[in-house]
């Protein structure tokens, strides 16, 4: 079983009410900190992916997606360093957080604003002066379909969640699978995909939506004109071909894009045996005051596991 949810949902309104009250008051600092998503696609079957991945690069803060499963493997992800909370659902969806070393305290389970909604696609969590929400937005195909409309219902929640957060005043990592390519630049072939729910201008407009609010979308931002993918279809060789889709992202809150200094894909471990059809995605953050956000030069990280300098 994951964390009991109920006190610590309590915390929530906490959150919101008074913003800095889990993150070191007005003087907070935000630590020096990895922070990763991942939609490992099924997290028991491939979970020596997920440890090989883990033991490689040893990101502080993970976010996963994908998990398919009920039931998560809590002993081996232990063994690897790692605490974790996780909303799980068989066969499908399944969202966690994994902290290295941190303290952690669940503050949100499933995203508000709809209580029919039983899918597991967000948890929530502060860890170590930063509030991390995980999201699996649902993808949404095929267009003009029941699927497609509870898409764009699920973003304007993820929408009027993210003003409510940014409005709190804490440091904030939006990060997961959200199932948009925002530009064109972030589709191998973007005349195909039209019509498809990930590519579709309605699509793209609640991005850019919830973006405008203020977020920093952290991978673009330092790479602003390299063509980066995070998934490649196990059909038509699409990984060998880098056919591949942009639709992992981090948006980070003022406060944390000022100390944004790294952010990269891990590419190579989509070409891992078994491996998921998503690449890891992170952020490296700087320490710094969490309350005077202050622009840091943009820097790059050099190659990382297949990922070039813009």
């Amino acid at each position: 079983m994951s964390v009991s949810l109920e006190p610590l949902a309590m915390l929530a309104p906490m959150i919101l009410s008074h913003p800095l009250a889990l993150f070191g008051g007005a003087n907070a600092t935000i630590a020096a900190m990895k922070i990763a998503t991942f939609n490992v696609n099924g997290v028991n079957g491939r979970l020596p992916v997920l440890l090989r991945w883990l033991k490689e690069t040893s990101p502080d803060v993970v976010c996963l997606q994908e998990l398919k499963s009920e039931t998560f493997p809590q002993s081996a992800v232990r063994a690897a360093g790692y605490e974790a909370i996780w909303s799980g659902q068989k066969s499908w969806n399944g969202v966690a957080i994994l902290a290295r070393g941190k303290g952690m305290i669940e503050t949100r389970r499933a995203l508000p604003g709809d209580e029919d909604d039983l899918h597991r696609r967000y948890i929530e969590a502060a860890v170590d002066g930063l509030l991390i929400g995980c999201l699996y937005l649902p993808n949404g195909n095929p267009f003009r379909s029941e699927k497609f409309d509870f898409k764009l219902r699920w973003f304007e929640r993820l929408i009027a969640h993210g003003a409510e957060l940014l409005a709190s005043g804490a440091p904030i990592v939006l990060a997961g699978d959200y199932n948009v390519m925002p530009t064109e630049l972030d589709v191998y072939k973007p005349e195909r995909w039209v019509n498809d729910a990930l590519f579709r201008i309605e699509v793209r407009a609640a991005f850019s939506r919830l973006v405008a609010q203020g977020w920093t979308d952290a991978l673009r931002t330092l790479h602003p004109a390299e063509r980066i993918y995070t998934f490649w279809d196990y059909f038509r060789n699409a990984y060998a071909r880098d056919a591949g889709l942009r639709i992992d992202h981090l948006l980070l809150s003022p406060s944390v894009a000022a100390r944004l200094k790294a952010a990269g894909v891990d590419r190579a471990v989509r070409g891992w045996e078994k491996a998921s059809d998503h690449a890891p995605v992170w952020i490296e953050v700087a320490e710094g005051a969490a309350g005077r956000p202050k622009r840091t030069s943009r820097l790059s990280s050099g190659r990382r596991l297949g990922i070039k300098n813009p």
